[in-house]
């Protein structure tokens, strides 16, 4: 089941008191395809197939491909799709009745059923997970409430001739005029420094809409849904488009859900979850900022937007835009393959566009300064910042949120540990006593065991704790934070300090005075494959706000300036450096040169896994080997990508096939994990 609802509790809020079933002795089959094929809502891998059920004749009216059902399996009554009638089984023994009929709404379409048999397969995955993800809860009284047939909303505006953003790219009104004639162009888009990627894709989703084509746009966050809504609205008009988002709640969501499902609207715009809005006659599908690790679902089988998005348009024969100030190797692989057309801007816009970027840690900059290589804030930062402030804002972009988020012995530099269970201790507060983020438990008389020093220093510095440090600084500024806890959509256009985490940096009208962006080595540091384009990318998307240098705006990064990433930043090449990654990588085997799968769990249990996996011949299995500190291992699957289909099924059939004996402890295969070092 999709929660810990008990079945029998959970028909008592969403049966429909029309859809009552017959008593068994009753039951006579519906005249004409009397054969209901039921995905049932159990996550068993071996279970994973349509089963056959009758359908009895009073609910042959309801029972409608799509529809929600109840089903007696294996002595429960469990959830279910019906996807499709047929007049006969290839079962040789008696069918089973259908219980019920949940709701005669049809919300499994047969795109998204068909999109959703694909992804799974493509994941090692089940059909049920990913339609626990694809479509929303039930709310019955959204469903009496909301029309089937509203009034229609009024015409949309013809779009502008003129391209508008699109000008400032010379591929960029071939793609509209693609678009206008209803073909299917794809694109990756490097956009330009500023808030104007907003109003690129209104005018894409609005040239789409014009020529009679449904447009679906997911972005990262709650705040990117907002901006796009508006400049929607401003092109499109009221009653063209939904915005869906969690923070809608349920019954809202479900009602703008309903709405795309039944045709009333036809553009949509929304976070991870409506990469399966089921938008009819899908024209043109949308991905801002592919790279945030946030387009990765985290519930089984853990689809990625990208992914699914991209296989969505292929089997719509629809148009896709990818778009970020940056570029992932994912994307620079898509380009290089000849799947999609790079959309960028020449390089003398690109330099008029970008503010000026300066490396603290560069040769002219130390021989000003000799400790710009290790101070927290150098010469160099407060500079920039002591100038950019007397005309606008300056952001500070904090790689990690809190105060002090690590400790250690102020004698001997040794990390500072929890008695107790040996996790890191931190402090909330300048006043606050050392707590150990793992268990909780406060060190009031900590001393260093290696040599009993009873004091602590930072060595990881939280946003909290920066704001304050830089209050200090500067007193007359007033200093402004954004977080996890409150993040800001927006601050004024006068004179102050923004403290942000990555992400989490409101937009200012007219742009930032000038930016400096901490702690480059906490980013480029990471053990992750993807540490050097993470960090690249959150520092063009805290430069892009940023205003150009004919302006007046600067960027001070705190990292090497003889890194790869850095020079990419100071260039503001992002595109040149997603294609070095990408040879890299291929040299050295890694995704998206290769597909990877993982395979997490109990050492034992991951041993049996791979004991019982029938690799194809053409996989490379690397490890297992111990990851965390709970003694959990995991092995990497490598394989070229013209296979990964083969490494998929093995997955799935060693996954069946261990559900199948009732294994109580399983392991997690994941196929595309983001993490693989």
């Amino acid at each position: 089941m999709s929660d810990q609802t008990d079945p029998a509790e959970k028909a008592l809020f969403e049966a429909p008191r029309a859809s009552k079933p017959s008593r068994p002795r009753s039951r006579r089959p519906a005249p004409t395809r009397s054969v209901a094929r039921v995905v049932v809502d159990t996550p068993l891998p071996h279970l994973d197939h349509p089963f056959d059920y009758r359908v009895p004749e009073s609910l042959d009216q309801d029972a409608v491909p799509g529809c929600r059902v109840r089903v007696r399996f294996n002595g429960q009554l469990l959830d279910g799709f019906l996807l499709e009638r047929a007049d006969t089984s290839d079962f040789p023994g008696r069918l089973a009745y259908l219980h019920q009929v949940v709701s005669p709404e049809p919300v499994l379409t047969p795109e998204i059923a068909a999109l959703a048999r694909i992804v799974a397969d493509h994941y090692a995955g089940t059909l049920s997970d990913v339609l626990r993800l694809a479509i929303p809860p039930r709310h019955a009284r959204v469903e009496k409430e909301t029309p089937h047939t509203p009034p229609p909303p009024p015409p949309l505006p013809e779009p502008d001739p003129d391209p508008g953003p699109w000008a400032d790219y010379p591929t960029g009104p071939a793609f509209l005029t693609a678009l206008r004639d209803q073909r299917a162009p794809r694109a990756v888009w490097t956009a330009l420094p500023g808030p104007q990627w907003r109003d690129a894709i209104a005018a894409a989703a609005h040239t789409a809409a014009v020529a009679g084509r449904g447009v679906l746009i997911v972005v990262p966050t709650g705040r990117d849904v907002a901006s796009l809504d508006a400049a929607l609205t401003a092109r499109l008009g009221p009653g063209h488009h939904v915005a869906l988002t969690a923070e809608l709640g349920p019954a809202e969501r479900y009602r703008r859900w309903l709405s795309v499902l039944r045709g009333h609207v036809r553009v949509v715009v929304g976070t991870r979850a409506a990469m399966f809005a089921p938008v009819r006659d899908l024209g043109l599908v949308v991905l801002w900022d592919d790279g945030d690790d946030v387009h990765s679902d985290p519930h089984a089988p853990y689809p990625h937007a990208r992914t699914v998005l991209s296989l969505r348009a292929h089997y719509s024969r629809s148009a896709v835009l990818i778009g970020s100030h940056t570029r992932t190797a994912e994307s620079a692989l898509l380009v290089e393959s000849g799947w999609a057309h790079p959309i960028v801007a020449d390089r003398a816009l690109v330099r008029r566009r970008a503010p000026l970027v300066r490396a603290a840690g560069d040769d002219a900059e130390l021989a000003r300064d000799e400790a710009a290589r290790t101070a927290r804030l150098p010469s160099l930062a407060l500079r920039v910042a002591r100038q950019a402030a007397r005309h606008g804002p300056v952001l500070f972009q904090v790689p990690r949120r809190g105060y002090l988020n690590a400790l250690a012995c102020a004698r001997c530099r040794t990390p500072a540990r929890c008695a107790a269970c040996r996790g890191p201790l931190a402090l909330r507060s300048a006043h606050a006593i050392p707590y150990c983020r793992w268990c909780g438990h406060i060190a009031g008389d900590w001393r260093c065991p290696s040599c009993e020093f009873p004091r602590l220093r930072a060595t990881v510095v939280g946003a909290r704790r920066t704001a304050e440090e830089l209050g200090r600084a500067f007193p007359a500024l007033p200093v402004r934070t954004s977080g996890r806890d409150e993040v800001l959509t927006e601050v004024p256009a006068t004179p102050a300090l923004v403290v942000a985490t990555p992400g989490a940096e409101p937009t200012v009208p007219g742009g930032y005075a000038a930016a400096v962006l901490l702690d480059g080595w906490a980013l480029l540091g990471r053990a992750d494959l993807r540490a050097a384009e993470e960090a690249l990318r959150r520092w063009c998307n805290a430069a892009a706000l940023v205003r150009p240098a004919a302006e007046g705006g600067q960027v001070v990064v705190l990292a090497d300036a003889a890194l790869p990433a850095v020079q990419a930043l100071i260039r503001w090449s992002p595109a040149a450096f997603a294609e070095r990654e990408l040879a890299e990588r291929r040299e050295l085997g890694f995704p998206p040169a290769v597909t990877m799968a993982s395979v997490t769990g109990d050492p034992e249990r991951v041993r049996e896994f791979l004991a019982q996996l029938d690799l194809p011949e053409a996989a490379e299995l690397l490890g297992p080997v111990p990851v965390g500190t709970d003694g959990t291992e995991r092995a990497l699957l490598r394989i070229r990508r013209a296979a990964a289909r083969e490494l998929s099924a093995a997955l799935k059939a060693a996954s069946a096939a261990r559900s199948a004996r009732r294994e109580e402890k399983s392991v997690h295969v994941r196929v595309d994990p983001l993490d693989v070092l």
